[in-house]
C-alpha cells in the first residue's frame, strides 16, 4: 500500500523522504501523521510487509527508511539484508516493540543505522530519522546497553538453535534426536553446549532467557 500523496525531493532540498515498514494499519498511518507533520520530511510510501518494503524501497529510494523487525512474508531483518545488499548507503532505522537483545543485534547485522522502540516519544523518532539521514548512528542508552551484552556472549550455531526450538515445544532428548536424525548423545552435547551459553543451569530457565532476550519465539 502506497502513501496517497506521493511526494520526492529535488536536487539540493533539505526534505527527508521517509519509506515506513509496519504490518499494523494504525501504526502506519500514526507514523506517516508524526512525520507529514513536520516540513522538513514526508512519506514517499508505505509497506505492509517485508517483501513490499524491499519493493518500495527500490521504487523510491528514500533517505530513510522506518522498518519493523517482525512482519509477514518476509521479516524485518531480512528485508533490511535485502536492501543493504543492493544499496550500500541505505539508511534504515528499526523500529519495534521488541527490545530483546537478540533482536537489536540481528536488525543492526543486518545494517540497520538506528534503533527506536515504538513506545518511544514521537519526538524521539524524529530526532532518530534526521540522524540516521545525517549519517549518523542512532541507538538510544538503553538499548545500548542490551546491545554490548549481546556482543558479550557467545553466539548459537545453527544447530544449537535447532535444538533450542525443538526444546521450546517441549522434545525430549530422544525426540529431538529424532527429528534432526542425529545421535541421542549428541543432543545431549548440544543441550549442555546451549545451557552453558545462556549462563544456566536448567531447560527450564534455557527457555526463559531466550525467550526474554528473543532468541526465540513461540
Amino acid at each position: 500500500m502506497t502513501h496517497p500523496h506521493l511526494s520526492f525531493s529535488t536536487p539540493g532540498s533539505s526534505v527527508i523522504r521517509v519509506l515506513i515498514s509496519d504490518d499494523h494499519p494504525f501504526m502506519r498511518e500514526g507514523l506517516a501523521a508524526v512525520i507529514d507533520y513536520k516540513p522538513d520530511m514526508t512519506v514517499v510510501g508505505q509497506a505492509c510487509n517485508g517483501r513490499e518494503a524491499v519493493e518500495l524501497f527500490r521504487q523510491h529510494q528514500p533517505d530513510v527508511t522506518l522498518m519493523d523487525l517482525r512482519m509477514p512474508e518476509l521479516s524485518g531483518v531480512e528485508a533490511i539484508a535485502i536492501i543493504c545488499a543492493e544499496f550500500a548507503d541505505a539508511r534504515i532505522v528499526v523500529l519495534t516493540t521488541y527490545d530483546g537483545d537478540e533482536d537489536i543485534y540481528r536488525g543492526l547485522r543486518s545494517g540497520a543505522k538506528g534503533y527506536v522502540l515504538k513506545d518511544a516519544e514521537p519526538d524521539e523518532l524524529l530526532t532518530a530519522i534526521r540522524a540516521v539521514h545525517n549519517g549518523q548512528k542512532y541507538i538510544p542508552p538503553a538499548v545500548g546497553a542490551k546491545l554490548a551484552e549481546r556482543i558479550n556472549n557467545p553466539e548459537l550455531s545453527e544447530r544449537e538453535l535447532e535444538v533450542l526450538r525443538l526444546m521450546a515445544r517441549g522434545k525430549s532428548n530422544l525426540e529431538i534426536s529424532t527429528a534432526l536424525s542425529i545421535a541421542e548423545g549428541t543432543v545431549k552435547f548440544h543441550v549442555k553446549n546451549i545451557l552453558s551459553k545462556l549462563g544456566v543451569g536448567d531447560r527450564t530457565q534455557a527457555m526463559i532467557v531466550a525467550l526474554k532476550r528473543g532468541i526465540i519465539t513461540l
